[in-house]
């Protein structure tokens, strides 16, 4: 049962979510709140000071870009020359690897950003030739570390950082700070923090204590930015301010596609575009990425779909040549679909198969497949994502003891949804309420936009909308009060006169001037 809700007990909820208030930019741990951040910031000073050889090293996702991003426009600001490289997915593998050594040698100095933690050969081979290296990541440490000159990981157990789950674009403006503290110059911080605050959204850090002071600050200069790539992203967005949404759902995945189809350096050049109109030739070439990386998607999410065995606890299917690039993406829509956590793997022809799992609900899909290890080629992961590969002749065995390890887990699912706080009447749908809900922004991970249930609601009217009526908009009434409604991405037939029970959100619609409250539903159950 949920309980029924008032302002006062929505209030009340949304401020417990926050134990030591609203923190905002003054409330930042300084940077040698880090392990090894004085460490690392007197070397490369050095490193400077000697004009030795930088070489910084990424990651393919967004995190990594803006990371990547952070630091090559850092050093332009000070006009000193560095050299980047983010792996390419399908050439390279992640972060810095066996792969990558042989691109940078002649280095100094090399800093990785968001990856690192895990490159313990890569880092004896950097070593062997000469390489200082220098990890900033963020990741969980494995049992063994890179050897290294200093490792900033606020996981650390020596570290004093204050907060646990931060980026890695977080970390490079930590150290960008440091460095522009030990050279003794004046820059903007605050024109870096417009990306840290892209990365924290798009890497689903939750948006408490210092990160949604970040985001908050972030969110206030990009919609004030000079940027080129940012003024084009709203140019071709047709907004005039940014909101986490826009970020999350459409930036985000642009960013991601050319990591995804191709090679993340291109997300790079364009988040450091000198002028608006490199900017737009380069989002138009992101565009076409995302385009393609829809369409892979939409194909191989239809194809998985037709192998899902209902009965299976844990949903594993397999395909011949599946886009290595999107199978993570096809596997969260399956997990979501069914309810079930999901494992994507493609079959390129050389008897291994490669993959991406997501979980759902409770499920430790990590802790469920380490138990597999005997059957797999690689692994690697966390509780709601992981990556493998096994050989093809092992996937039957791997099914059956995923599925057997699912049940000794004995996770049950959960049939009240954790994330409706509780049961609204359409008679405290107000302005007062959406005002109330802004207090709170902005909303994300860790700190979800409240969503609602209303119960034994009547449908009056239902149309489909959109280009393909892909979309649909409602008219719904619960005690002679009427509600707008709208669904996307829906195919259900809803029969006008049910009564049903609605899950939803509740935005502001501006349309011409004039300002409506509808309901964003996402979920209609009948009674």
């Amino acid at each position: 049962m949920y309980k029924k809700l008032t302002l006062d007990a929505l209030d009340a909820l949304l401020q417990n979510r926050f134990k030591e208030g609203f923190l905002s930019l003054k409330d930042l741990p300084q940077p040698s709140a880090f392990k090894d951040m004085d460490k690392a910031t007197k070397r490369i000073v050095q490193a400077i000071q000697n004009r030795e050889k930088i070489t910084i090293i990424g990651d393919y996702d967004v995190d990594g870009v803006t990371s990547t991003t952070l630091m090559k426009l850092f050093f332009e600001e000070i006009e000193y020359p560095v050299e980047w490289i983010i792996p390419n997915r399908f050439k390279d593998g992640y972060g810095l690897s066996s792969n990558i050594v042989p691109r940078i040698l002649g280095t100094d100095l090399a800093i990785t950003v968001d990856n690192g933690i895990s490159a313990v050969y890569a880092a004896k081979l950097c070593k062997d030739e000469g390489i200082e290296l220098i990890i900033t990541d963020h990741h969980l440490l494995p049992p063994e570390v890179p050897e290294c000159f200093a490792i900033i990981d606020q996981k650390q157990k020596e570290c004093t950082f204050p907060y646990a789950d931060v980026c890695g674009a977080q970390i490079a403006w930590y150290l960008i700070a440091s460095i522009k503290n030990a050279l003794g110059i004046q820059i903007n911080m605050m024109s870096y923090m417009e990306y840290v605050a892209i990365a924290i959204i798009a890497d689903m850090m939750p948006l408490q204590h210092i990160n949604r002071a970040m985001v908050e600050a972030g969110l206030v200069a990009l919609n004030k930015s000079s940027k080129p790539a940012i003024k084009a992203f709203l140019e071709h967005a047709k907004k005039e301010s940014l909101s986490t949404e826009d970020i999350g759902f459409f930036l985000a995945p642009l960013l991601n596609s050319a990591g995804r189809m191709d090679d993340a350096s291109h997300a790079v050049d364009f988040l450091s575009a000198t002028n608006i109109y490199d900017a737009r030739i380069r989002l138009e070439r992101l565009k076409e990425f995302n385009t393609l990386r829809k369409f892979t998607e939409q194909e191989i999410t239809g194809k998985a779909m037709t192998q899902v065995n209902h009965k299976d606890h844990v949903i594993v299917v397999e395909g011949e040549k599946w886009h290595e690039g999107v199978v993570g993406i096809v596997a969260a829509r399956v997990a979501r679909q069914f309810e079930k956590p999901c494992i994507v793997l493609s079959n390129n022809g050389d008897g291994v198969l490669k993959g991406s799992g997501r979980s759902f609900g409770e499920c430790d899909l990590f802790a469920i497949t380490d138990d597999c290890r005997s059957h797999l080629e690689k692994f690697g992961g966390h509780q709601a994502a992981i990556g493998l590969s096994l050989k093809k002749e092992s996937l039957k065995s791997f099914k059956m003891k995923i599925n057997e390890n699912f049940l000794k887990g004995n996770y049950i699912k959960d049939e009240i949804d954790p994330d409706i706080i509780g049961e609204l009447h359409f008679q405290d749908i107000s302005f007062a309420l959406t005002k109330l809900v802004k207090k709170y922004e902005p909303y994300g991970q860790g700190n979800p936009i409240p969503k609602y249930i209303s119960k034994r609601v009547k449908i009056l009217q239902v149309d489909t909308m959109g280009k393909e009526g892909e979309h649909l908009r409602f008219s719904f009434v619960q005690e002679g009060i009427v509600m707008a409604g709208v669904q996307f991405k829906i195919r259900e037939v809803y029969e006008v006169g049910s009564e049903v029970d609605v899950i939803f959100t509740v935005n502001e619609n501006h349309f011409r001037g004039n300002v409506t409250l509808q309901l964003m539903v996402e979920k209609i159950r009948t009674c």
